[in-house]
């Protein structure tokens, strides 16, 4: 025996079709609603109203005796009775079974039996399809009504347990298809909710995403831009002073503004890179790591400063991203400690290496007549606290007792939360 795949179904092109002509169908129901009603009353009256007037059999005698035959006109009437209210079925379903179960509790009181009783099994699958399921308890009195007077009616030519149990069974079917019908729209709408949640979810991590990189990305230029129009700021300063007492000094000073400023313009191509689209575009080269800590003091050395870098335990050893995030926090501090405490401060400069743990000092002793920086209210110290919080750690900073600006960061790269 041959097994039809279900992933074969589903992409089979009668299924699409199927799919799509269910889609417009159900869309030209939404924007006509009246339609789909008006064209099932009239199935109806096709399928079980015209066929009333033609001759048929009626039946067993002791039946035939039950019933009587009321003239045509009463007989529309009922047709009427049974059929019209359908066409609010959805949008007043209630009201709708009601008047339905009423002419339909009248007909049988009468003595007459009509095809279009069928009208009761689709009043009552409207109303548990379209109907406040709270109030079904009170539909459920005019049911029993209607189902006790058919076999009240009956009693005489069939067995009362047997009429009751065939129009239970009847009634159950109908409420139970509209019962399956009604899980089946539900479940499929808490589908098309949840899809529409996962996209906004999705926008919403993609978005989040973007600006999580358009933080990184600038956090990056702040450290590059910083810190190299600091040390070329502090270059050309000093370079102005001395151009007419040493011209020496000041052309040495621009060399170093020049060096100083394309190593910026290549760390800035660098950063810049990775927001284009083409990776050919981006440069590849490594990122800065504590060992380029030395060239980084010799940039800061050569704006004035002092600097003493000492280094405890193995370095070489980190994660490249703990490195990178301990070279941006030292070249923020040495940036702040130039802005602040001027070109005759003296720096010191420590990193110590204690198993996954790496601590990192850079304290200065302020300027002539200062007490050292201030902190400032930027960026700086904000991105350091960003960068230190990817590890697991912390940085502090203040004035020192006596005198000058401290910057102490730790970092545990075993607490690694992101990478830089």
């Amino acid at each position: 025996m041959t097994r039809v795949s279900t992933d074969s179904l589903v992409g089979h092109p009668l299924t699409a079709r199927l799919s799509r002509g269910g889609v417009r169908l159900r869309q030209f129901d939404a924007d006509h609603p009246w339609v789909a009603d008006a064209a099932l009353v009239a199935v109806l009256v096709l399928m079980f109203g015209v066929p009333q007037f033609a001759p048929h059999d009626n039946g067993p005698s002791d039946l035939i005796s039950l019933f009587t035959t009321p003239p045509v006109a009463v007989v529309v009437l009922l047709q009427a009775g049974l059929l019209v209210p359908l066409f609010w079925r959805r949008r007043t379903p209630a009201l709708a079974f009601h008047l339905v179960a009423a002419v339909f509790i009248l007909q049988w009181a009468i003595g007459a039996v009509l095809r279009t009783d069928i009208a009761l099994l689709v009043a009552l699958y409207s109303l548990v399809l379209h109907g406040d399921l709270r109030r079904l308890p009170w539909s459920g009195f005019a049911l029993a009504t209607a189902l006790g007077v058919v076999a009240w009616r009956l009693s005489p030519a069939v067995s009362l347990t047997d009429t009751l149990l065939a129009l239970v069974i009847a009634a159950t079917a109908a409420a139970a298809l509209g019962f399956a019908v009604r899980i089946r729209r539900a479940q499929v709408a808490a589908l098309r909710d949840r899809a529409v949640q996962l996209e906004i979810e999705r926008d919403q991590r993609t978005q989040l995403a973007a600006a999580t990189e358009r933080t990184r990305v600038a956090r990056e230029m702040h450290d590059i831009v910083g810190h190299s129009l600091s040390v070329i700021i502090t270059l050309a300063d000093g370079g102005a002073y001395a151009a007419d007492l040493a011209p020496e000094r000041g052309k040495e000073a621009l060399h170093l503004i020049g060096d100083t400023g394309r190593r910026a313009l290549a760390e800035l191509r660098r950063a810049l890179g990775l927001l284009r689209e083409q990776a050919d575009a981006v440069d590849l080269s490594p990122q800065p790591a504590v060992a380029d800590l030395d060239s980084l003091c010799d940039s800061i050395r050569a704006a004035g400063p002092e600097i003493v870098y000492q280094t405890t335990g193995d370095l070489s050893t980190l994660d490249l991203g703990v490195q990178l995030s301990a070279y941006r926090i030292v070249q923020e501090a040495l940036t702040n400690a130039l802005k602040h405490a001027g070109p005759l401060t003296k720096l010191h400069l420590e990193l110590t290496a204690d198993g996954p743990q790496l601590r990192i000092l850079v304290r200065d002793t302020g300027g002539p007549g200062t007490p050292g920086e201030t902190g400032g209210t930027g960026h700086g110290l904000i991105g350091m606290r960003e960068r230190a919080a990817l590890y697991g750690g912390t940085v502090v900073a203040g004035p020192e007792p006596g005198g000058g600006w401290a910057v102490r960061a730790v970092l545990l790269p075993a607490f690694e939360g992101a990478a830089p």
